[in-house]
């Protein structure tokens, strides 16, 4: 038998992880969800997932550009984060963003993240209640700061570091 859904959360609280908003530009205009699933698929090519829930409003815009954005959120960000893991009309009303070149046109968080990867959809997968995206990373930049990270329902962060061989901000293309 399967664990209930507290149990599932206690479990997966258990361990920090970071907070990204994953962004895309729909039909609509731009779209955003809170997002603590990130993750490497591979190197070569460079490639990343994030699974969204079946009932986002983002995922549609997603699936119709063919592209979304990764901002992982710098710490104290949490109130931003809470606004795009709401359901708000307009959750980029005053947040400070810029259009991706690369991921048509979806939102680049660049004050409020501390790392960004543009992307171009490759693959969608269904299962349970959440799609797994998997995007090619087509541009990267690296602001550098403190992650925002999520522990047992709370926001935290860790002392302040700088990425490895950088000065403030790195491309990568």
């Amino acid at each position: 038998m399967a664990v209930d859904a507290n149990v599932f959360r206690e479990v997966f609280g258990a361990l920090p992880t970071a907070v990204a908003v994953v962004t895309a530009n729909g039909p609509h205009g731009p779209s955003g969800l809170a997002c603590n699933t990130v993750a490497a698929v591979s190197l070569r090519p460079p490639l990343l997932l994030v699974c969204v829930d079946r009932g986002s409003l983002t995922l549609g815009a997603i699936r119709d550009s063919g592209a979304f954005v990764v901002n992982y959120l710098l710490a104290g960000r949490g109130e931003l984060c809470d606004r795009f893991a709401g359901k708000l009309p307009d959750k980029f009303s005053g947040v400070s963003h810029v259009a991706s070149v690369v991921a048509a046109g979806a939102p680049v968080l660049t004050e409020d993240s501390l790392a960004v990867a543009e992307c171009v959809l490759t693959e969608a997968v269904e299962t349970g209640d959440h799609w797994i995206l998997i995007g090619l990373i087509e541009h990267a930049t690296v602001y550098g700061g403190t992650p925002l990270t999520y522990f047992r329902r709370r926001y935290d962060s860790w002392p302040e570091a700088r990425p490895a061989g950088s000065a403030a901000v790195r491309e990568v293309v």
